[in-house]
């Protein structure tokens, strides 16, 4: 039985800060770094076979500690990238309500219908993850897949292999190092632990 297990990257500089990242490539924390170890002790003895993540330094870098933990070498993909967040990258939430009211209400009541100007939509989010996931479930003996993304677009990433309408993207969040587990079983997907933190439970 194939696994996903989906991990968000761990805090970054503009977490902290509450700036949107998108496409701008923000390191670490301390505390982010702190959080991928603790992620990666969680997973040792999940026989995980290999990993897969966004090419962004803050999606790697998490990857890699949590790979030298379960004795594998993360694989980047542009592909699992965060949302393209166009012109509101580098803003914070305070200035994206000021400067944008009415775009940052739809985005957080309808995000499905909304494209930023300059960057992309939930729907091209999805499609590109979604692809470039089913081409690695096809191509990868193991079971046990680790994927190290970014909060949007692991939330589409499980809609897509839930079969659920983007609509729901806002009815939950994926934080920091939170872990998802979804099992292909052979008679359906089955979301297993959606958003866990508990392994991080010593530094929150």
């Amino acid at each position: 039985m194939k696994k996903i297990y989906l991990i968000r990257h761990g805090e970054t500089e503009w977490n902290a800060l509450s700036k949107i990242q998108g496409h701008k490539d923000i390191p670490l924390t301390d505390k982010g770094i702190e959080q991928a170890k603790l992620t990666g002790n969680r997973l040792i003895n999940e026989n995980i076979n290999a990993i897969y993540c966004s090419d962004l330094e803050r999606a790697y870098n998490t990857a890699k500690i949590i790979g030298d933990k379960v004795s594998a070498e993360p694989n980047q993909y542009r592909e699992f990238r965060e949302i393209n967040f166009g012109i509101w990258e580098g803003l914070s939430n305070d200035k994206l309500d000021l400067k944008y009211k009415n775009e940052i209400g739809l985005w957080r009541t309808e995000p499905e219908k909304i494209k930023i100007e300059g960057g992309e939509s939930l729907e091209e989010v999805q499609t590109r993850a979604i692809n470039c996931l089913n081409n690695i479930i096809k191509e990868e003996p193991g079971e046990n897949l680790l994927i190290v993304s970014h909060g949007v677009t692991i939330k589409t990433i499980i809609l897509g292999i839930l079969d659920m309408n983007l609509s729901y993207f806002k009815n939950f969040t994926i934080e920091n190092a939170g872990l998802t587990i979804i099992e292909f079983r052979d008679y359906n997907k089955v979301l297993k632990v959606l958003n866990d933190t508990s392994h991080l439970k010593e530094i929150v």
